[in-house]
């Protein structure tokens, strides 16, 4: 299938089973989060996901090419990005396994059925918005600032669309985690799996990688804390066999 790449955007190599990504550099850009929470993202053979902001589609690219997951929706609220999310998918074929919709996620009780998904995925904003944003095309400040999408908005849905037992992934910012656990509690999603995100060996987490369970009991397990640089200039022996080098 014959698929537009237009003149300001990239094609770039996710040199991972031949996947490709389309993006636009001065547009919002997947990073190193969005790797490491595909990578922690368990998903069984046959499963269902939700991707809550998928950006340009990379978690469900990945997620396609790493898992068995027999469908995986994606959610993202801005026409641009939704839009090259999509054209990424056909480019690669896989519009058989993954759907991109643009929509809201607060309304996502019209558009997807309630406790019908195993895996509920976000990479959310991380910074809490307190202006109004004065660029609604600003798609940076979007995907970076709770303006469109909170933590609990992201929460509320994923509780609301999980399965019984069905399992939430989040990657997010260390300083916030007190918080996240108590809106998790608030929406029946038990934090049963937590991982810390270190630059270096020697300094504090600046992330965290979220496993929690819908109206599961309480239990958490702690992985071992996952160290980003070994030096200046090299990533650690594990971020290179994350990224599959």
């Amino acid at each position: 299938m014959q698929v537009e790449i237009r003149e300001e955007e990239r094609l770039d190599d996710l040199e991972l089973k031949g996947l490709k990504i389309i993006q636009d550099p001065s547009k919002f850009c997947f990073g190193i989060d969005a790797v490491l929470l595909s990578d922690f993202t368990k998903v069984k053979p046959g499963e269902n996901v939700l991707d809550i902001g998928t950006g340009t589609g990379i978690i469900p690219l990945l997620l396609s090419a790493k898992t068995a997951a027999k469908h995986i929706t994606a959610v993202e609220i801005q026409p641009d990005m939704a839009d090259m999310a999509q054209r990424s998918v056909l480019y690669n074929n896989l519009q058989d396994r993954i759907d991109i919709i643009c929509n809201d996620i607060k309304r996502a009780d019209s558009f997807i059925k309630k406790s019908s998904v195993d895996v509920v995925v976000s990479n959310p904003p991380y910074i809490k918005s307190f202006h109004a944003i004065t660029n609604p095309k600003d798609s940076l400040r979007l995907a970076r600032h709770e303006i469109a999408c909170t933590l609990e908005d992201i929460l509320s849905a994923a509780s609301n669309i999980l399965k019984y037992h069905g399992r939430f992934y989040m990657i997010h910012k260390a300083h916030r985690l007190t918080e996240i656990v108590c809106k998790m509690r608030d929406y029946k999603l038990e934090l049963k799996r937590l991982r810390s995100i270190h630059p270096f060996a020697d300094k504090p987490a600046k992330m965290v990688l979220i496993e929690g369970v819908k109206q599961a009991n309480p239990w958490l397990d702690i992985d071992p804390p996952l160290i980003i640089y070994k030096n200046d200039a090299e990533y650690t022996e594990e971020i290179i066999k994350i990224y599959g080098k």
